[in-house]
């Protein structure tokens, strides 16, 4: 979090205003800057609770040496920022670090159950503790959230003077003061009791506050706030219902993550200096008018040679989506991916690159005619693989993948120029599954009656989620995907007891379209169980097969069988079939859908119906 700053001087330089004297307030790795405890998100340090601040001040606060800029030109286009940043490194001699706010402001002290703003505490400089009973001050477990994004206090004069004829809109001014105890029967919210001593209103519990129209009943709608934006932002007028949550819910904060893999031509580094100006030279189709632009930039010292420039701007074109006059995010983002299926069926060679180029794919030297029966083609061996994953907004409420953009809260008040980031560098394996067997198998009609029910079940969630139904994205749900997404699964378990990679050490990376049928593992952490060669390694084709046979076979009995293969409907909402912790679910940072839209009958058929599962010949053996 925040570190302390340098010693503090009564005057900048030259007289300037002095700088802020920033207490530290914990840590956080660069990683969870991204994931977990990201803009706008809440953060409990010790027994303190504070929200991480947004970007609007970063470019100044964030040193560029412990915060670098990082490159990754495809993701920057796809995002519309020129750049991205590492989060600020936070040891013990760092300058400064993630800016955070208190939140919530609402505390009570559990001695004499006062409920208010810390601030009327009266707390001593630097501390969180009651001014009269010198105890520790608790942060109130209670807020509010619209699906818009915006957070806000729990109303609790307006909950306790509900039923008074006061009404919501003028409780809080009946001159009594909020207070909040435990009765200690239950831990349910019926044990929670919040009372005023204007003696106007019973003592009321927190149950019932969870419900969905709860706040709506009193009146109440969201007004717009944004804490992590501070004080001096001014609150959007949103009008949308507010939900109760707890302080800690996962529903509070989630992050909208996107992705890209560093592949030729950009991943020697060399176009890094051009960063900023690929959006002014797409703008020119002629070489001459290139030229001479790069020649005003850079004063005739450009860092590229033209002919270079432009093969980076024709491959950028290519990347462009095909019949699009206006191409939505998600046409961009497909375009993107389908360029890196592209590039990982095709490899290259390390002998051909500099020791610079962050992305090596190689043809391994085995026979792949081993792979044929199993329906498996195209390995490819990994050997230098660099993913950066920007936190592009964050979500309230609301899963990511069913909202749209509008739904989507911006990290910063004002438009940035870059968004924070993080860089993984490691190896990996890509397969494809072969075309001809996997088009008989997908068209089978216990196949397609199998998938679509687990597509109608994920297409209610995300409607349930969204706040407009009618601008709802379709459920990615087609057999070819959950066969890849559980095939995906099955083989990080395996390798995480074959090679010894722990599961969470290890990511998928699905592509499956129409034109698309493979799938990528590789290692996703930048710690010790990054590139030392053993995953690549499992790529060669005899470990492969071997590999893909005992994942299957695993995956044909699980512990809690016969529930989890018979079972009509399992995870969120119904959206994965024969699948659970105890065969085929991952830790969710090894997942990108969430651990749903998995079936494991898919690879080896049931009971019932053996011939279901695209691998059932290699269970039959």
């Amino acid at each position: 979090m925040t570190p302390p700053p340098a010693r503090r001087r009564r005057t900048g330089a030259k007289g300037a205003v002095p700088a802020h004297n920033l207490p530290r307030r914990g840590a956080v790795r660069r990683a969870q800057a991204i994931t977990t405890y990201g803009v706008g998100s809440l953060i409990a340090v010790d027994h303190e609770s504070f929200v991480v601040s947004g970007l609007d001040e970063a470019e100044e606060s964030w040193s560029s040496d412990e915060s670098p800029r990082i490159y990754e030109r495809r993701l920057a286009r796809l995002l519309g920022v020129d750049y991205f940043r590492l989060p600020p490194s936070s040891d013990d001699t760092s300058k400064d670090g993630l800016r955070v706010r208190r939140f919530p402001l609402m505390h009570s002290c559990p001695e004499c159950t006062e409920l208010q703003r810390q601030r009327d505490f009266n707390p001593p400089a630097g501390r969180s503790v009651c001014g009269t009973c010198e105890v520790d001050l608790v942060p109130s477990r209670f807020v509010v959230a619209c699906e818009a994004g915006h957070l806000g206090e729990f109303p609790y004069w307006q909950w306790v003077h509900r039923s008074t004829d006061r009404g919501a809109s003028t409780a809080g001014q009946c001159g009594g003061k909020l207070r909040l105890r435990s009765s200690g029967r239950t831990s349910s919210l019926r044990s929670i009791l919040v009372s005023c001593t204007c003696g106007q209103a019973p003592e009321v519990s927190m149950e019932g506050s969870f419900r969905r129209n709860a706040l709506k009943d009193l009146g109440l709608k969201c007004r717009g706030p944004r804490p992590w934006l501070g004080t001096s932002a001014p609150a959007q007028e949103c009008g949308l219902p507010l939900r109760t949550l707890q302080r800690g819910s996962s529903a509070v904060w989630q992050p909208v993550l996107k992705s890209a893999l560093s592949i030729p031509p950009w991943s020697d580094g060399r176009a890094d200096p051009l960063a900023e100006h690929w959006d002014a030279l797409r703008e020119y189709d002629k070489r001459e008018h290139v030229e001479i632009y790069l020649k005003g930039v850079f004063k005739g010292k450009c860092p590229m040679p033209l002919d270079e420039v432009m093969a980076l701007l024709d491959a950028e074109r290519e990347e462009d989506p095909d019949g699009e006059a206006g191409p939505t995010f998600d046409h961009r983002y497909r375009a993107l991916r389908n360029k890196e299926y592209e590039r990982l069926r095709s490899g290259n060679d390390e002998r051909e690159h500099s020791r610079d180029e962050q992305f090596v794919c190689e043809t391994p030297l085995g026979d792949q005619s081993v792979l044929a029966p199993l329906g498996v083609t195209g390995p490819m061996l990994v050997k230098k693989l660099r993913e950066v994953r920007a936190l592009k907004a964050f979500t309230r409420l609301a899963d990511p993948e069913s909202t749209t953009e509008s739904k989507e809260m911006p990290l910063s008040d004002s438009p940035l120029r870059w968004l924070p980031a993080m860089e993984v560098r490691g190896e990996g394996v890509f397969l494809r599954l072969d075309e001809d067997r996997l088009d008989t198998w997908e068209k089978a009609t216990a196949v397609a009656a199998r998938i679509e029910r687990m597509r109608t079940a994920h297409q209610r969630v995300l409607e349930q989620r969204a706040g407009d139904p009618s601008r709802v994205v379709p459920s990615p749900a087609t057999p070819r995907m959950v066969l890849l997404h559980t095939l995906a699964h099955v083989l990080i378990n395996e390798w995480s007891l074959e090679a010894g990679y722990p599961a969470a050490a290890l990511r998928e990376r699905l592509y499956a379209a129409d034109d698309m049928a493979g799938v990528l593992v590789y290692t996703a952490t930048s710690d010790s169980a990054g590139s030392l060669g053993g995953l690549v390694a499992q790529g060669e084709p005899e470990l492969l097969a071997r590999t893909v046979r005992s994942a299957v076979r695993r995956a044909e009995w699980c512990s809690s069988d016969p529930l989890c293969m018979e079972t009509e409907a399992s995870g969120t909402g119904g959206t994965n079939l024969a699948a659970c912790h105890a065969c085929v679910m991952l830790p969710e940072t090894s997942c990108e859908h969430n651990n749903i839209l998995l079936d494991r009958a898919l690879l080896v058929g049931t009971p019932e119906d053996p011939r279901l599962g695209f691998f059932a010949d290699i269970v039959a053996g």
